[in-house]
């Protein structure tokens, strides 16, 4: 059996493959980075990186989003515009990538119900989104490597 690209369409058996899934790459910018400090940032770029040519590489759809490029995040990491030239990512300006109308319509274009988040703020850039995902019927997987969290920056007081 072959997909659309002309290539062997591999068994799902539940798990994911190069045939069913999307990638989506939420929020890696510069400013939301500075807020990352439980984990090394360049490994965080590296293996943003890494996942953003291993994409190319098994011919996987990727969307792209920012948040606010202008007003506060700065652009898309150059790194990852790097392997994806000329492409620009869907500038948002909610937190939550999936009530981003263009955001969510560019996922259910693939016509694949797996979607492989990598946002480099679990809190807002993972959860949120995957709340509604999950509601509308999908699939979530997170690379969490490619991730980060905010949480050592929440102190609590007695």
């Amino acid at each position: 059996m072959s997909s659309s690209n002309g290539k062997v369409k591999l068994s799902e058996k539940g798990l994911l493959t190069p045939d069913n899934c999307v990638v989506a790459l939420i929020d890696h910018q510069p400013q939301m980075l500075f807020g990352v400090s439980n984990f090394d940032r360049q490994t965080i770029i590296n293996n943003t990186v890494a996942l953003a040519k291993a994409t190319q590489v098994f011919d996987v759809p990727v969307v792209l989003t920012t948040v606010e490029t202008k007003s506060f995040s700065g652009n898309i990491w150059p790194q990852i515009k790097a392997v994806f030239p000329g492409r620009d990512p869907i500038e948002r300006s909610s937190m939550n990538s999936w009530t981003t109308r263009t955001s969510s319509r560019a996922i259910e274009r693939t016509g694949r119900k797996k979607i492989v988040w990598a946002g480099l703020w679990t809190e807002t850039c993972i959860a949120l989104p995957t709340i509604q995902a999950l509601h509308d019927g999908y699939e979530v997987y997170v690379v969490e490597d490619a991730c980060e969290t905010l949480a050592s920056l929440v102190t609590t007081t007695r």
